[in-house]
């Protein structure tokens, strides 16, 4: 192989090899006039005249792969019947370099780089493009460590009729799938090289070695060594994920790349971040931490559970028979009187605004709920509240009135919030949802163990357990009538089945990806359904006819939420956004661009007047539902925030989040904090009792806790 330091290649000049593989040598390059620098792969191989047009259609097609973890093609050319292709340059090397063989790696880490590689995967594999050389020497790192997959300049189309019929071996045998090895690859044989990589990552070493034909006899039969057998610590249920990449069968394996990443993610047990890659967005090793988590989703398709019938704890401080300090059936609150019989109101006050039930506010056009206007929603200052409630409380005593009894009198009359009512322990699998019913004698519960549990509120006693989902249960919702439940799983459906004893289910198959969220209209009629294929589908909660179909997100949507009067929807997504829009047809959208991460949920206020946001930049933030106007951002948490809920009376807040605690403030300023600290694990589900007096918190510690608000 000749030097070629010093060459001109096109109008770059070779300045220094940067290493040589199988079938190319790269050596960095500058540009002859602009200066610049870029990375320049020279293919050993000569092309004949007959030849360069099907070199170059294919070279088209791969420089047309435009996404932030994959390294851009910014040129490809032929000279003196030499390819070469000119690309962005790398400068902090291979993942190969940064990890050298024998290092075994950390769990965030490795789901980290398997979530920025299975976004570039995921996104050629739509392209119908197949890498075919997944191993550490392509996987570079970029100039913020971000994750770039590199040589697709041997990718082929998959439809390519001469490729596929070629029996040339291309890649590294060691990383190779059966399939490939016999000259059939396709788009899964990129997830088992994946496989063996995360394989290689965890453990420290390849699953097979050898020569090319000893290789080639283990890929084709012989079971990978159990993980776990090399590294003992590591969870049964990351093991599974790895050798379920890792099937012979290709049909066996996950059924894309981005699920093998969901996967990954939830038998990790971590909150987690993901990529969003049609922003642009990178990740790098750095940010891995519980700081940045995304929803929890699995599939783990060689892993059925079937958990035990529910077992209730209860603390022995609970004393049987009726309590006033249980939640139970709600009793239905007294309706103010109409807007008509008070004679003389007296202005509107914010408060008022914030606080009135929709039918004490003025119309909108149409009698429908109010569009309030930048003036009748003034701005409050955006403040910090870091400061508990109980050190308010406990600071302020020294100020306050001794009255007889003393300082015994005052305590007596501190909040109750934070007792608990009971612990929920029938989930085998981290508790992704929790809902509580609208007739306020019942709670479901939706997990990673594919269940959905429905359970009695008063005292967590079960009452059925619904199994039709094969995958994780994410987002559930209750009919307004509390007669069914709507449930969205990382299967792609939406199935509706009787709250009762669950009978009944149909089931919606609108979707081409895991369901995050489901939201059933306040009128009954319909049901909104967001998924990670980026779309938000309204349709008939009563036969599944879907009328309308919002597409204008850039990245999975996480929540969505009806308005109260049922006219408009706001969705949330990892793109960072709040879309907030018309639901008959999506017209008249605005987006709320506020957050600096991905939105995990939304939340209305029972007026419709305000919408909460929470998101994986650690704040929930309230605006103007009309107009997006920023109101304040509630900074107490120390961690992502996973989950908000706005108390039906529409006095309070709720917020869940990775730092294992729920919060509860003023909704009107974000005032009065209090920190609810009964979870061991990321809290991913708050829910308020009909009555605002309880809430039911769901966490990855499987438990669900129901618990006294204020």
């Amino acid at each position: 192989m000749p030097d070629r330091v010093g060459q001109f290649l096109g109008n770059y000049r070779l300045t220094r090899l940067l290493g040589r593989g199988g079938f190319a040598e790269v050596y960095l390059a500058q540009h002859r006039r602009l200066g610049t620098l870029a990375a320049i792969k020279v293919l050993y191989t000569h092309i004949s005249a007959s030849e360069q047009a099907t070199f170059l259609a294919e070279a088209q097609t791969i420089a047309h792969l435009e996404h932030p973890h994959i390294v851009r093609i910014l040129d490809f050319d032929i000279q003196d019947g030499i390819p070469f292709l000119v690309m962005n340059y790398a400068p902090n090397g291979t993942m190969r370099q940064r990890h050298p063989k024998g290092t075994i790696l950390p769990v965030p880490l490795v789901l980290s780089y398997l979530q920025q590689i299975t976004d570039a995967l995921q996104y050629a594999h739509e392209r119908k493009v197949i890498h075919r050389d997944i191993k550490p020497e392509n996987i570079l790192l970029g100039r913020n460590d971000e994750v770039l997959l590199s040589d697709f300049g041997i990718a082929t189309i998959a439809q390519s009729s001469r490729l596929q019929s070629t029996k040339e071996v291309l890649g590294t045998a060691s990383y190779m799938a059966p399939e490939q090895l016999q000259g059939k690859p396709r788009l899964a044989s990129d997830q088992y090289s994946l496989g063996v990589v995360a394989y290689e990552w965890l453990t420290g070493e390849r699953p097979f070695h050898g020569t090319f034909l000893e290789l080639y006899s283990q890929h084709l039969s012989i079971a990978p060594p159990s993980l776990r057998s090399k590294v003992p610590t590591l969870s049964p249920k990351i093991e599974q994920v790895i050798l379920t990449a890792l099937a012979k069968d290709p049909v066996r394996r996950f059924r894309s790349v981005e699920s093998l990443a969901h996967a990954f993610e939830q038998a990790a047990a971590l909150p987690s971040i993901r990529s969003r890659a049609a922003q642009g967005n990178t990740v790098s090793p750095s940010a891995v931490s519980p700081r940045n988590p995304a929803p929890l989703v699995a599939h783990l398709p060689a892993m059925t559970v079937t958990p035990p019938d529910a077992m209730l704890v209860k603390p022995n401080a609970l004393s049987p028979g009726p309590s006033p300090t249980k939640p139970g059936p709600e009793a239905q609150p007294a309706q103010p009187a109409p807007i008509n019989a008070v004679q003389q109101p007296r202005p509107a006050s914010q408060r008022d605004i914030l606080l009135s039930p929709p039918h004490l506010l003025p119309s909108g056009p149409s009698g429908a709920n109010p569009t309030p206007t930048p003036q009748q929603i003034p701005s409050l200052p955006n403040k910090k509240r870091n400061i508990s409630r109980r050190a308010i409380i406990i600071g302020g005593l020294a100020a306050l009135p001794v009255a007889a009894g003393g300082l015994w009198m005052m305590l007596s009359q501190l909040p109750q919030e934070g007792k608990i009512a009971y612990t929920y322990h029938g989930h085998s699998g981290a508790v992704n949802i929790v809902v509580w019913s609208p007739d306020g004698t019942r709670i479901a519960s939706g997990s990673t163990d594919y269940t959905v549990q429905v359970w009695n509120a008063t005292n967590g006693s079960p009452l059925f357990t619904y199994k039709g989902h094969s995958g994780a249960v994410n987002s559930l919702a209750w009919s307004p009538g509390s007669t069914s439940i709507a449930s969205g799983s990382f299967d792609d459906t939406v199935q509706v089945w009787n709250a009762i004893n669950g009978s009944s289910s149909s089931t919606y198959h609108g979707h081409s990806s895991a369901v995050n969220a489901v939201a059933w209209s306040p009128d009954g009629n319909w049901i909104a359904s967001g998924s990670a294929d980026y779309t938000v589908r309204i349709w008939n909660a009563s036969n599944g006819n879907a009328p309308f179909i919002y597409h204008r997100h850039s990245g999975a949507v996480n929540s969505v939420a009806w308005s109260p009067n049922s006219q408009r929807i706001a969705s949330g997504s990892a793109d960072d956004t709040v879309h907030v829009w018309n639901a008959a047809d999506g017209s008249s959208p605005y987006i709320y661009k506020g957050h600096s991460n991905g939105v995990n949920a939304v939340t209305w206020s029972p007026n419709g007047v305000l919408i909460a946001s929470a998101s994986t930049d650690g704040t929930v933030q309230v605006w103007n539902a009309s107009n997006g106007s920023l109101i304040y951002t509630y900074k107490g948490h120390s961690n992502a925030v996973m989950t908000v809920a706005w108390s039906p009376d529409g006095k309070w807040l709720a917020s869940g989040s990775a730092d294992t605690t729920v919060q509860i403030w003023n909704a009107i300023d974000g005032s009065s904090p209090f920190t609810y600290k009964g979870h061991s694990s990321p809290v991913n589900a708050v829910t308020w009792s009909p009555n605002s007096k309880w809430l039911a918190s769901g966490s990855t510690d499987n438990a669900v806790q129901v618990w006294q608000g204020p």
